[in-house]
């Protein structure tokens, strides 16, 4: 059995000028709203994958859902908010106006939201049964069709890929953070 995590494409909402953190909190409904960009080619193992699988599981964000249609046109897919990235904590203070581009906003308000601070979003804590849920539901899948496939996104792959391992599936302990990149994992 396999189970295969795939980051979705680059997003097509691209702005990258310095904003407040409340702008950051629209530039974030931004983000999810807009799909990604069709490339002319995508990695080798990433179409191997993508085409042994049955179905397709996606997040119900459109970059996630778009992802899985640009490598797949005719698999099925079952989109599920279960898969969702993780979302940012947004601060309900102005932070004294100070503006910093969304990359940066993104790691300051992760390191807010690993320290505890998580105002308007899950918590790490919840985030994690989350993970534990997405990854029984994987195994599930790949026990039914032998292979399952999600594609998702960089950071909640990453802690389902974690919650494999720990029910004893074997991978790259490490995942692929690119875009359009798969990480697999085995179970014997």
């Amino acid at each position: 059995m396999e189970i295969s995590l795939i980051r979705h494409g680059k997003s097509l909402w691209t702005v990258n000028n310095p904003i407040t953190c409340k702008e950051f909190k629209d530039w974030i409904e931004n983000y999810d709203c807009n799909g990604v960009y069709e490339e002319n080619s995508y990695p080798p193992e990433t179409i191997k994958t993508i085409s042994n699988a049955k179905v397709v599981i996606t997040s119900d964000l459109k970059r996630s859902i778009d992802s899985a249609r640009y490598l797949n046109p005719n698999i099925k897919t079952i989109s599920d908010p279960l898969f969702r990235e993780i979302e940012f904590p947004i601060p309900p203070t102005k932070l004294w106006g100070v503006k910093l581009n969304p990359n940066t906003w993104a790691v300051f308000l992760r390191c807010l939201w690993f320290s505890g601070y998580s105002s308007g979003c899950e918590s790490l804590n919840d985030a994690k049964n989350r993970a534990k849920k997405a990854s029984k539901r994987l195994v599930v899948n790949a026990k039914e069709n032998d292979v399952a496939v999600l594609v998702g996104h960089g950071f909640f792959n990453m802690m389902i890929a974690k919650e494999l391992q720990k029910l004893g599936w074997i991978g790259y302990r490490k995942i692929s953070s690119k875009h359009w990149h798969s990480t697999t994992y085995s179970f014997k």
